[in-house]
């Protein structure tokens, strides 16, 4: 008998589970797959969520974002034999189904996933105008040595189709060697510490070709992820968005009333996912650092051009809108977040929250140096005493130089 292990949220404790599985209600989750001599097998845990994009039936396009996976099952999950390799199997909401299938060669391989979603799901789904089940099918082909895991805390998308696939703090490995999970780390590129590399000749930059920049300042949108009924993740920003693409700068102000969002909520990090028709995804990734501190450690974005081709920039090293825990980040002046040379984002009447909201509102701010106006004090008194020193000194030195022309003269 297949047996494995699942814990859906941390700090909730292990539940033993065999093939014919009992529901867990979550997105975050860890599965040790154990064969019939009860040696692990395959292991993995992750957290993922999903953005589908369909027609309805007005003729217009609708973003349905899925992030809250509801009941979980994982029938069909294994760890394979000589005929077949290992495989991940998870089916959630109304006719939702997760596979990943692993292959070894000379190393093993995550080989494929696929994900399935009915359209007929009326509850998901009210006004599609086409129903039936969908599947999306994603040959990944991704080699990882044997007797290592496969590790990835960034974010992973899979865009194929109407369909986004997300996945974060992704650890997984198949073919486990007697029965003992691997400490040796097989890392994405993402996670993968940053290089510099020095050009070996200099090179000319073409000026970039400039277009005309809105007049006025973008809308101000409220945004927010709930954790059930319970709001974890709390935004309220303008937000203006500069890209630099085949020497065009473009700046786009975000439309609010446009914007679909959704996220995810964790101990550790949250997620906040904007989305509209042009824009595929604008994520903001918080993390918690020495364990009293949160900021905004990733921004992840793309968006259909003009052109039909699709612009995306991704940086997971950032270090912006730092505050303690239990507090608010404010800053109602303009800022830049600067993602790549590329890619800037400047916000205007800024505030966000995503860890420990309290009932729904935001907890006192710590705000920026650029709304601290009590630091202007100092500086304009100091200014004024200096400005009035040079005056003095000025008149001094040519009160002397009169006295000592007068006395020449003499």
């Amino acid at each position: 008998m297949v047996c494995f292990r699942l814990s859906p949220v941390p700090g909730s404790g292990l539940v033993l589970l065999c093939l014919i599985l009992g529901a867990v209600s979550s997105y975050a989750l860890e599965l040790n797959l154990t064969n019939s001599e009860n040696a692990t097998c395959l292991y993995a845990k992750w957290q993922m969520n999903f953005t589908i994009r369909h027609e309805t039936t007005s003729e217009t396009f609708k973003t349905v974002p899925i992030s809250d996976l509801g009941t979980v099952t994982y029938n069909g999950s294994s760890c394979g034999d000589e005929q077949t390799g290992p495989k991940i199997a998870v089916q959630f909401r109304s006719g939702f189904s997760w596979v990943v299938n692993f292959t070894k060669e000379v190393n093993y391989l995550i080989d494929s996933i696929s994900f399935s979603y009915n359209t007929s799901d009326n509850t998901t789904f009210p006004d599609a105008k086409d129903k039936g089940v969908i599947t999306i099918s994603d040959p990944v082909r991704l080699e990882i040595p044997l007797n290592n895991i496969f590790r990835c805390n960034s974010l992973l998308t899979l865009e194929k189709n109407d369909v986004v696939q997300d996945y974060w703090d992704v650890h997984v490995q198949a073919f486990v060697q007697n029965g003992t999970v691997s400490t040796e780390e097989f890392l994405c590129g993402k996670d993968k510490p940053l290089t510099t590399v020095v050009p070996t000749s200099p090179t000319t930059v073409p000026s970039p070709t400039m277009t005309p920049s809105p007049q006025e300042k973008p809308q101000v949108g409220s945004y927010s992820v709930h954790n059930g009924s319970r709001a974890c993740l709390l935004a309220t920003m303008a937000l203006q968005l500069n890209i630099t693409h085949d020497k065009v700068v473009s700046i786009i102000n975000i439309n609010p009333n446009k914007t679909n969002f959704t996220g995810s909520c964790h101990p550790q990090t949250a997620l906040l996912r904007l989305n509209s028709n042009n824009t595929k995804y604008l994520d903001f990734a918080f993390a918690v650092k020495n364990e009293n501190r949160f900021y905004l450690k990733e921004v992840n974005f793309s968006m259909y051009l003009v052109n039909g081709s699709v612009f995306s920039i991704s940086n997971n090293s950032l270090s912006y809108w730092d505050a303690p825990l239990g507090s608010s980040y404010m800053c109602n002046k303009e800022q830049t977040v600067s993602v790549s040379g590329g890619f800037q984002i400047n916000t205007f009447n800024l505030r966000v929250q995503p860890f420990n909201v309290m009932e729904g509102k935001y907890s006192t701010a710590q705000e920026c140096s650029l709304d601290d106006d009590t630091i202007l004090i100092p500086i304009i008194v100091g200014a004024g005493l200096s400005g009035l020193i040079i005056v003095i000194v000025i008149a001094y030195l040519i009160g002397r130089r009169k006295s000592y022309a007068g006395y020449q003269t003499l």
